[in-house]
């Protein structure tokens, strides 16, 4: 196996302290599943009665846990996550969903949880089998272990290629009464999400029904995980889920059973903010990224044109390329512009890199000045704009990092 790549340069100076969600506990172990000398499985327990949301991915070639999860959300509700990594338990024919119905068996029977209530995701190497025998024994000291404040440990042993746990916590008033929202994530690579991305999961202590959580869940990653790429393939693995146990309850908290509830407004700010900045954490981890890089589409057809310009951007191996060396090549922008078969009109079209515009009318701006540009594409966040002319009110933003010769050594020695 390579060694551990070094630490993002566009990583989190410092890990937010968590608070503790009543409801809620953690642990990690080391199965054996891939690595050695590192945790690779976690277990959430949750307590009995809480609510669960879920988005998964839309490839057509999902992983036996995303056939499982898909399956058991539509009881709305949880008692056990499940994660492993090292091996995503993808391609792996009907042996892979034997594995996981064996390892919901074993997790059943260490934490009392009713399998209609146990959620699992694998993530890691495709196409392996995934040998669940290696958790016989792991869960029962899962149980005994697991503990409120064991959420950052728990990011950390689903990781794969990423350098980084990535954490986030956010709070909100629910009816006057405080809640917490807590969300990890893990995802470096295969990045280009159609529902999600690769695998996050969202805490609160919110009385809020399954249904709620999940009209809410399902608007918010249009503009958050949907919103995001690094390589422009999408996972077989990608899952997001939010589960709420509702001991705010106790201390007061309304019971949410209508998405359409106006005390909601504060909680659903919260909770898209907390998913926006897993999804940028993502990106920020990128691999082998040195450049987060913000890509705003206007003046398109539809906000549905704006999002495909704004992604044939962000996806383009040239521009991404360009970015990694500080190039300000804006006819790379043109070309991806024109390229993703939306409406567009080439003498209008304008291109900004950060305050400065490069291209305005169909030509490079008269007041370019390439070493300001080059300057300015030498910092670590390098925001794009562009109005594509197309005289109308559709807008979007996506976020992508850059391409590196980093992508390609850690990609080329991923199974080795």
């Amino acid at each position: 196996m390579a060694a551990p790549a070094p630490v993002s340069p566009l990583a989190p100076k410092s890990y937010p302290d968590l608070p503790t969600i009543e409801g809620v506990r953690f642990a990690t172990a080391a199965a054996g599943i891939k690595y050695k000398g590192r945790t690779d499985v976690m277990l959430a327990l949750m307590d009995k009665g809480t609510q669960a949301a879920g988005v998964f991915t839309k490839s057509k070639c999902p992983s036996a846990p995303v056939d499982w999860c898909r399956a058991k959300i539509k009881g709305g509700k949880a008692r056990a996550l499940v994660v492993n990594s090292g091996n995503a338990n993808a391609f792996t024919g009907r042996d892979g969903l034997e594995q996981v119905k064996f390892t919901a068996t074993l997790a059943g029977k260490a934490t009392g949880a009713p399998a209609s209530e146990i959620f699992l995701a694998s993530t890691g190497v495709i196409g392996e089998p995934l040998d669940a025998r290696k958790f016989e024994g792991v869960f029962e000291r899962l149980v005994a272990e697991a503990r409120p404040d064991g959420m950052l440990e728990a990011a950390r042993a689903i990781m794969t290629t990423d350098t980084y746990p990535k954490v986030v916590t956010a709070r909100a008033m629910l009816g006057g009464v405080e809640v917490v929202i807590n969300g990890m994530a893990k995802g470096a690579g295969m990045i280009a999400p159609d529902m999600a991305t690769m695998l996050a999961y969202v805490f609160t202590d919110a009385p809020i029904a399954a249904p709620v959580l999940q009209a809410m869940l399902s608007k918010g990653v249009k503009t958050s995980f949907n919103a995001i790429t690094v390589d422009s393939d999408t996972s077989t693995s990608d899952t997001l889920m939010l589960f709420a146990t509702g001991a705010a309850a106790r201390r007061g908290a309304p019971t949410i059973v209508t998405a359409a509830d106006r005390r909601l407004a504060d909680f659903r700010r919260a909770l898209d903010t907390v998913l926006l900045d897993l999804a940028h954490q993502i990106v920020r981890d990128g691999e082998g990224c040195r450049k987060f890089v913000e890509i705003t589409v206007e003046g398109a057809a539809s906000a549905a044109a704006a999002r495909k310009i704004a992604l044939s951007i962000a996806n383009s191996p040239l521009v991404k390329t360009a970015v990694a060396g500080e190039d300000a090549n804006w006819g790379r922008i043109v070309a991806a512009v024109g390229k993703a078969g939306e409406k567009a009109d080439r003498d209008k079209l304008a291109i900004w890199f950060g305050d400065i515009r490069v291209a305005h009318k169909g030509l490079r701006d008269p007041a370019y000045s390439e070493a300001a540009t080059s300057a300015y594409m030498k910092g670590d966040k390098i925001d794009i704009a562009v109005d594509v002319g197309a005289g109308g009110k559709g807008t979007a933003t996506v976020w992508t990092c850059d391409l590196t010769k980093e992508y390609v050594a850690i990609n080329g020695d991923y199974r080795s």
